[in-house]
């Protein structure tokens, strides 16, 4: 069974037996183009060539018979907008979550167009990474390339067309894109009428089970494949990761941070937040996931390494040891709490809970005696502080979580995850699978062609590898310094959106 992850920043195959085993697994990243701050594009011809290689070479790797492969199931990264023509070229690159473009679209439809309304029958908060706003964006500042579209498709809809011609979007992928309506099933007229389009300049709705066969003559060759194999369309990344960490039982909560992060929980049928602070998104018919998504995750840790460490990444080259590993261990030597230092995340504004693109970063609290170690750790203790908000208003909804399950780069780092259990005062348990959107991919696809009847499956595919348990000392600094957070962030408001509108102007945007 092979699991493909189409990721922001690479794409990841992964080959796994059935009974949870890693065969073969191959990655490969590519760029995210980012020329001023609220443009986050890539070009969709160097993902479909990552999909393809990592696909062939987990075949090449393994030596497996290609008669052997069950199937292949797909996660996808959320809300990427493409507009192709006719001959289903693109038209503009992929526009990814991140872009910040159709920002006043989204101010506009919020504050104007009955944004909140549609965000509870659609389930997708009111902000620009939806891509019911990159389309009003797209409409009002590139008319001509607007009324010259064939259609408006994600980067899976633009893989899978290329794979078998035609173009299909899952509930899941749907259900991120501020124009399908939950209880429908279908997409929301009013939210097509808002975009612009007619629900033929869409995909077609499909389930996340929805298997294709019958690659157009050439892929399965190149692909190592049957042209008889088959592809489950499956979801989006987010959805997948909590199977793939076994979170989908009722109080157990997943939480994610790679590049970006994430908190989410399963839940039996569509649910919204009045405040419209949580997302709903589907996994099945039956199983939905709400939760909150976070821009700012592992790559602050990258950018704290990029831009304050050049000495320690020297260190490591001469140690022979991941530079992150450095770091981690300087961070270790400063106080929970960084003696009062605090750190906003919002490099790259934020969504949940702020849902705000114009949300700007900030150290708080900085003081003649701190020194670069504060920073680092007070970098990683923010990220931490920011998805604990967001699971604050998740328990609104839920009640506190039983469990709370980590994945994602972060968790490879021991310190992290101790900061996650201590911030969240809760046992963290961490499942042996980093890969766990690819193994929820399978779980998926197992479940699709009939060789389970129960997501419960996933449990004997992983298992436990760290159990953090809060040291009550660290959960009672983090609680004091928790509504000071808070309040600082509530207070800059206006702030934000002037230093914001000050950097766009000077980006000349």
């Amino acid at each position: 069974m092979i699991g493909v992850d189409i990721g922001t920043t690479s794409t990841k195959a992964v080959l796994f037996e059935e009974n949870g085993k890693i065969t073969a697994q191959a990655n490969q990243g590519y760029p995210l183009h980012t020329p001023s701050p609220s443009v986050a594009e890539q070009d969709p011809e160097q993902i479909l060539n990552a999909v393809f290689h990592t696909i062939s070479a987990v075949m090449k790797d393994s030596a497996v018979r290609p008669d052997s492969v069950l199937f292949l199931s797909f996660s996808s990264a959320m809300h990427s907008v493409i507009a192709v023509d006719h001959a289903g070229h693109p038209l503009t690159p992929c526009i990814t979550w991140a872009d910040n473009r159709s920002a006043a679209a989204a101010a506009r439809l919020r504050d104007e167009l009955g944004g909140h309304e549609l965000y509870l029958r659609t389930g997708t908060p009111i902000h620009p990474m939806s891509p019911l706003t990159k389309l009003m964006w797209l409409g009002e500042e590139q008319p001509e390339l607007f009324r010259q579209t064939y259609k408006f498709i994600s980067i899976k809809e633009y893989i899978f067309a290329k794979l078998f011609g035609e173009y299909v979007i899952d509930y899941s992928i749907a259900s991120s894109t501020g124009m399908f309506n939950l209880e429908q099933l279908d997409w929301d007229a009013e939210a097509l009428h808002i975009a612009g389009i007619t629900a033929e300049r869409l995909s077609k709705l499909v389930p996340t089970t929805q298997i294709m066969q019958g690659l157009l003559p050439g892929m399965a060759e190149q692909l190592g494949l049957l042209p008889s194999t088959p592809f489950i369309v499956g979801a989006t990344d987010g959805v997948l990761s909590n199977l793939g960490v076994g979170a989908i039982k009722p109080g157990v909560v997943a939480a994610t941070i790679g590049t970006s992060g994430a908190i989410r929980t399963v839940v039996d049928r569509p649910l919204t937040d009045p405040k419209g602070r949580i997302f709903c998104y589907a996994l099945t018919e039956k199983h939905w996931v709400i939760g909150g998504p976070v821009n700012n995750g592992g790559l602050l840790f990258r950018w704290v390494r990029d831009e304050f460490a050049a000495s320690e990444v020297e260190t490591a080259k001469r140690l022979g040891i991941d530079p992150y590993e450095v770091l981690t261990r300087i961070a270790d030597q400063v106080p929970p709490g960084s003696n009062g230092l605090l750190f906003h995340p919002y490099l790259t504004g934020e969504r949940a809970p702020l849902w705000n693109p114009d949300a700007r970063g900030s150290f708080f609290g900085l003081t003649m005696n701190h020194h670069k170690e504060h920073m680092i750790r007070s970098v990683l203790e923010g990220v931490i502080f920011n998805m604990y908000t967001v699971l604050l208003a998740m328990e609104e909804q839920i009640g506190r979580p039983a469990k709370i399950h980590a994945t994602g780069g972060f968790a490879r780092s021991s310190l992290w995850r101790q900061m996650m259990a201590d911030i969240f005062d809760q046992e963290v348990v961490i499942p042996e699978s980093f890969e766990s959107s690819c193994l929820g991919a399978v779980v998926l696809g197992l479940y699709a062609t009939g060789r389970t009847d129960s997501f419960d499956i996933v449990f004997s595919m992983i298992g436990s590898t760290h159990q953090h348990q809060p040291v009550e000392e660290h959960a009672r600094v983090y609680k004091q310094l928790l509504p000071i957070y808070i309040s600082v962030f509530r207070s800059l408001e206006s702030q934000y959106h002037a230093i914001a509108e000050f950097q766009r102007e000077q980006a000349g945007e």
